[in-house]
């Protein structure tokens, strides 16, 4: 199990009973969760204090503000800034679980120069930011035009806007074969597919039909040495185990050693956990 502890940008101060309320700077956000199957533990009247609340509809859902509409803010977290916006689809911008990941590549990247890194699904560019903050090169890939942008505002943010990034608004799967085509090479590989997508150009992406193709065309983008490669995973249904098994060809390739879990947040004043996802990575 990896746990995010609450710090001064992000805390989950409850959860229970298919929802979590959640502290992102001093804004206040209730939305749902169904992995909450318990009782909260704080009175209603606290829930009720939040600034705003996500109400499921028949078309999706929107976002229900108790004062002004917050369009966005900035907040400090994991060694970064970020611009949080609440979405249609009750995002923020922000998955702090993944921020254990951020300090792990930190720590392999330390100390290390002309580190090649690929980060696949990169959404609002944590992971980018931490790499190319502890020296590393970077190449961004997401789908979607508004989530590269929303990553390079995150980039200026946090003082990173000269750093060696290229921002590429690209399918992932037809970004990787191009890679191999060129001979293109990697150090470190980063990848949070989704369950069910589509790519820049409309292309459907299905985990079950095209996870393992791709994981299969990452691997021959690795450099002779590589650093790690780190699968992240939500909503799709598997095991952190089933990540485990398809990574287990870089040990016998590379040797090296896998991890594998959860990915947590702490609930400030309980002792329990809320999990968010599932990981598996590997490093040298």
């Amino acid at each position: 199990m990896k746990k995010v502890d609450s710090n001064a940008g992000y805390e989950l101060l409850d959860s229970g009973d298919g929802e979590k309320l959640e502290r992102f700077g001093d804004v206040v956000l209730a939305r749902p969760d169904p992995q909450a199957l318990w009782r909260k533990h704080l009175p209603e009247n606290d829930w009720k204090k939040a600034n705003a609340y996500f109400s499921r509809t028949e078309a999706g859902g929107d976002w229900k503000y108790k004062g002004d509409k917050l369009e966005k803010w900035s907040i400090d977290f994991g060694g970064l800034k970020f611009w949080i916006k609440p979405t249609a689809f009750k995002h923020t911008g922000l998955f702090p679980e993944h921020s254990v990941n951020w300090d792990w590549m930190r720590g392999l990247l330390k100390g290390s120069e002309g580190v090649d890194v690929l980060n696949l699904f990169g959404y609002t560019g944590g992971a980018s930011l931490a790499c190319a903050q502890a020296g590393a090169k970077v190449v961004h890939i997401d789908g979607s035009k508004s989530a590269v942008a929303w990553a390079r505002e995150n980039a200026e943010l946090s003082g990173l806007g000269d750093k060696p990034i290229r921002w590429i608004i690209e399918d992932a799967r037809v970004f990787v074969g191009r890679e191999v085509k060129r001979g293109n090479k990697y150090d470190g590989i980063i990848m949070d597919p989704p369950a069910f997508g589509h790519g820049a150009n409309k292309e459907i992406w299905k985990i079950e039909e095209d996870f393992l193709p791709l994981i299969e065309d990452c691997i021959k983008l690795l450099k002779d040495k590589p650093l790690f490669f780190i699968v992240n995973g939500y909503s799709a249904g598997y095991s952190a185990i089933a990540y485990k098994n398809v990574l287990q060809v870089l040990v016998e390739k590379f040797g090296g050693s896998i991890e594998m879990g959860e990915l947590t947040l702490e609930e400030t004043g309980t002792q329990r956990f809320l999990p968010c996802g599932i990981f598996a990575r590997w490093k040298m």
